[in-house]
């Protein structure tokens, strides 16, 4: 007789017996020569001597238990499964809840049993401690500490942070909606049943194994986000702007890749060339002192602290200059203050420099967002960003334009300055792209 543990504590999660149909309950008996699917048979349907299609009396069988000791002669495999179930489903610790679920042990039978087993067995210590030795050992030699993911933060149901992290549950370490989401709708009709023809059965099994493929392909995907840490994304930013902005541009070209090197291999990747970039710079460094005639470290000191003397008294010099030069303007001197206020926060100055000569002249005007610009073609929109006109205006005039010049059989510049009321530079520069483009004639 070979006992085997059984498919679970509920009676209802058994399937039922081919004699009779009622649910099994522990001990039965399974055929060892049909299946599969598995032949199994109530005590009763067995003594009777149940037939059915293939299966004989006379085939060797199995008897299915599992009232057996497995760690403790006092706890059953039954009870064992019975315990790690409730554990799972209650949590380590409540142990209340625990007994409560097995019904058959103490709620410090079960903390005991469970301590002394799972916990503190010195079998599961000892393999535990070696994996964790060869895991050391093995990414000691690493270039750059790693830590992935393990953390991520629990953000408020549909708060900025949670829609930054696609939906992440980090209790259940799923997303609210998976990759290939609706794969599971392909099984919901699908039941294998002992009259199933040869072709129907191998359909159904290979419609299973496309399930497979695809549940392996939601893991994978999950697996490189919690291997490369994108679920905290705020936190990835953060570590990736750490890098100067060349290999900031690297690692955006590269992240790609990440997926296939893995997260520590990739990583390596990255710092690698910003240990080249560093390794440049310092290089350009040393060779500007070696133009420069330095020989030694010291003298090398000296040369930056009296050239970056030199850099802030030039700046100061062409400063004052610039006051100098737009103090009696307002909006000169505005200009000026705003794009000093660009260029102390870093940022490329937006506001134009006065020319020294004549009228300043303004930036082009950014078309990016405003309505009207689609129906623009390129020359157009070049127009509207020389003359700085918005997209919509240009196209009103436009048009007032051509249904004169229509009417009149010509247009002259008097007669268009007349009908728009705008800047008279400006209506003489599309008085001319108009005619030079041929959407009017001259009177």
């Amino acid at each position: 007789m070979e006992r085997l543990a059984s498919f679970s504590s509920d009676p209802f999660d058994k399937p039922p017996c081919r004699g009779c149909s009622s649910y099994l309950t522990e001990p039965y008996v399974k055929c060892a020569e049909c299946g599969p699917p598995p032949f199994l048979l109530c005590l009763q349907c067995f003594t009777r001597g149940f037939e059915y299609k293939k299966h004989q009396s006379d085939h060797t069988y199995e008897i299915m238990t599992s009232d057996f000791p497995v760690l403790d002669p006092n706890w059953t495999a039954q009870e064992e499964m019975s315990l790690l179930e409730a554990v799972m489903d209650c949590g380590f610790g409540n142990w209340q809840d625990v007994a409560n679920q097995m019904c058959t042990k103490s709620k410090e039978e079960c903390e005991k049993h469970y301590m002394k087993h799972f916990i503190n067995n010195p079998l599961f210590a000892s393999t535990l401690l070696n994996l964790k030795q060869a895991e050391e050992a093995q990414h000691s030699e690493t270039a750059i500490p790693f830590h992935s993911a393990d953390d991520p933060p629990r953000p408020t149901f549909d708060s900025l942070l949670s829609r930054d992290m696609a939906g992440y549950m980090p209790a259940r370490a799923d997303f609210v909606e998976e990759f290939d989401n609706y794969a599971e709708w392909d099984l919901r009709d699908i039941d294998f049943v002992e009259d199933d023809s040869d072709i129907l059965h191998a359909l159904k099994i290979a419609v299973v194994d496309i399930y497979h493929s695809r549940l392996k392909e939601r893991q994978r995907r999950k697996k490189i986000i919690r291997d490369h840490g994108l679920i905290n994304l705020r936190k990835f930013q953060i570590l990736e702007r750490r890098y100067p902005k060349e290999v900031q541009e690297l690692y955006e070209t590269m992240r790609r890749f990440a997926r296939i090197l893995g997260p520590v291999e990739h990583d390596k990747f990255i710092e690698s060339h910003a240990l080249e970039f560093e390794l440049r710079r310092e290089i350009k460094r040393l060779q500007e002192y070696r133009a420069a005639g330095i020989t030694n470290f010291c003298s090398a000191r000296t040369y930056d602290h009296l050239k970056k003397s030199r850099d802030e008294e030039r700046l100061k010099r062409t400063m004052l200059s610039e006051v100098l030069q737009y103090i009696q303007d307002s909006s000169a001197c505005q200009q000026w203050l705003s794009r000093q206020a660009d260029i102390d926060s870093g940022l490329t100055p937006t506001v134009p420099v006065p020319s020294t000569t004549g009228r300043r002249s303004a930036p082009p005007l950014n078309l990016t967002g405003l309505p009207g610009t689609e129906k623009l073609n390129e020359k157009e929109k070049e127009l509207c960003q020389m003359v700085r006109l918005v997209p919509g205006a240009y196209l009103e005039y436009k048009a007032a334009l051509v249904n004169e010049c229509n009417k009149q059989g010509g247009l002259r510049l008097a007669q268009a300055r007349a009908l728009i009321k705008i800047d008279v530079n400006k209506t003489r520069k599309i008085y001319d792209f108009l005619i030079r483009e041929g959407y009017i004639t001259k009177a």
